[in-house]
């Protein structure tokens, strides 16, 4: 680890966490950039403030990506994003399932100590308080330094009066408040999921480019003035039979246009076809909103952040065998690697170099704090965040600001990261036992070493458990 120098609350690096790299064989369109970036500058605050956009897509694979490896796949404009900032390979979700993945997003805090570690199924629950009220979520926050902040998409985090994203800091809303929709119809369940604001709401058209074309709309009213841009697709969750007529095939849904990129025919059956031209609609839609930030002139002074919610789902009982964690194991609903690690793109022209890689272990808790940053701000004195500024490490600074990364996903199971060593219990599992991997020679997570390494293994317990104790029900 390197030394870090700690001030006023955010780590400035000393030695490289991430090296320019050129990205994988093959990876199509890496090669050109729309953007001019200026020498990296020592302050964020010699520059106005920097607009954020934030796109949260849904279920997206560790694989699923063309920049992430995956040869299958056509996402142009999310590879180009790539080429044009920095690619993280260790970036981690808090949880392994949306609705508390989010709030961990948006708060900065872990949800053991944000209140929110479960998720929420019934559609009444949806429609109840899911985050508690106490907590505080990055565009109010944002606020004080004078930014305007919209979300576009799937809101997923409770919609009782005062749970709402215009209860909770953003000035406009339009989306769905639940945690999947018919891709056209916007029902969830055999109602109505697509709200603005707080009333319900109607929309023609494919989910991805409305919620796009709304933050390009929202983008456009505030070029003159700082935004959060918070674009948390729905894209691409699985097809849910409940929010379809009896009788009517549960199948992936995209755009005719996007089948045809591949050569498919928009009738075919094949769900890894079907998911394919999902995707690609999805890297249509991020393209739909870069595109704006261009037009308008504003990309050299906004920070995009792409990010997944957590691993790809892998259900072969449900036909969830489309989407791709390659190298990892399994997938969203775990604290196994394909569960917890996702794609992370970041482009900040001016801090963050085009075309490199970082491979320090990041979590996306750290979003808020280097928001905070970004914007002037410092971190809030009556409360904790679990995450902590990532500029450094990013922009090949420094190493990680991060000792030990924690997971407690419900009652179900357990994980902790120091550096290359990863201690994991799963506690629905016949073998309720701690299981400890070495992620730098067993990505994979295949070779159990506790035996071998009981030491670590009884270190990294410790740790866990008085981290666990620390954070329940504390604020």
């Amino acid at each position: 680890m390197s030394r870090t120098i700690v001030k006023q609350g955010y780590h400035i690096g000393t030695n490289a966490g991430c090296s320019r790299r050129s990205f994988l064989k093959g990876a199509v369109g890496l090669g050109f950039t729309g953007l001019s970036f200026p020498h990296v500058c020592n302050s964020a605050h010699t520059l106005k403030k920097p607009n954020i956009v934030i796109m949260f897509l849904d279920n997206i694979g560790y694989g699923d990506l063309t920049c992430y490896g995956n040869q299958s796949m056509k996402t142009p404009r999310i590879d180009r994003l790539a080429s044009e900032g920095v690619r993280c390979t260790d970036f981690y979700i808090g949880s392994p399932s949306c609705m508390p993945s989010r709030g961990a997003l948006l708060t900065g805090r872990h949800p053991l100590r944000n209140g929110l570690n479960e998720q929420l199924y019934k559609i009444d629950e949806h429609q109840q308080i899911a985050l508690p009220h106490y907590e505080v979520i990055l565009p109010r926050y944002l606020a004080k330094a004078g930014y305007v902040s919209g979300c576009f998409g799937k809101w997923n985090l409770g919609f009782a009066p005062g749970s709402r994203p215009t209860d909770r800091g953003f000035n406009e809303y339009f989306g769905n408040i639940s945690g999947n929709c018919d891709y056209y119809t916007y029902i969830y369940n055999g109602r109505n999921d697509l709200h603005r604001n707080t009333e319900p709401a109607k929309a023609n058209g494919y989910s991805t480019y409305v919620f796009a074309d709304a933050a390009c709309e929202f983008i456009e009213r505030n070029k003159d003035r700082p935004f959060l841009c918070y674009i948390p697709f729905n894209a691409a969750h699985y097809p849910n039979p409940k929010n379809k007529p009896p009788g009517t095939p549960c199948l992936w849904q995209a755009p005719d246009e996007a089948f045809e990129r591949y050569g498919y025919s928009p009738e075919t059956l094949d769900e890894r076809k079907r998911y394919r031209a999902v995707v690609t609609a999805l890297d249509d839609g991020v393209g739909r909103v870069l595109d704006q930030l261009d037009r308008l002139k504003l990309a050299e002074n906004t920070i995009v952040i792409l990010l997944s919610d957590n691993g790809a789902f892998l259900i072969p009982a449900r036909g969830l065998e489309c989407a791709s964690n390659k190298p990892l194991k399994a997938g969203g609903t775990t604290l196994w690697e394909g569960g917890i690690r996702i794609p992370c793109i970041v482009r900040w022209p001016g801090r963050i170099k085009p075309r490199t890689i970082c491979r320090e272990p990041l979590v996306s808790m750290d979003i808020v704090p280097m928001a905070l940053y970004a914007a002037g701000l410092s971190l809030p004195s009556d409360r904790t965040l679990d995450g902590k500024d990532p500029t450094a490490a990013l922009a090949g600074r420094s190493s990680s600001p991060h000792k030990y990364l924690y997971w407690s996903w419900g009652n179900r199971s357990n994980a902790i990261r120091k550096g290359r060593y990863k201690l994991i219990r799963e506690r629905n599992s016949t073998n309720q036992d701690w299981q400890l991997f070495d992620l730098q020679t067993d990505i994979g997570e295949t070779a159990n070493l506790l035996a071998a390494r009981l030491e670590i293994a009884e270190q990294l317990k410790t740790e866990y458990e008085s981290w666990e104790k620390e954070v329940t029900n504390v604020c």
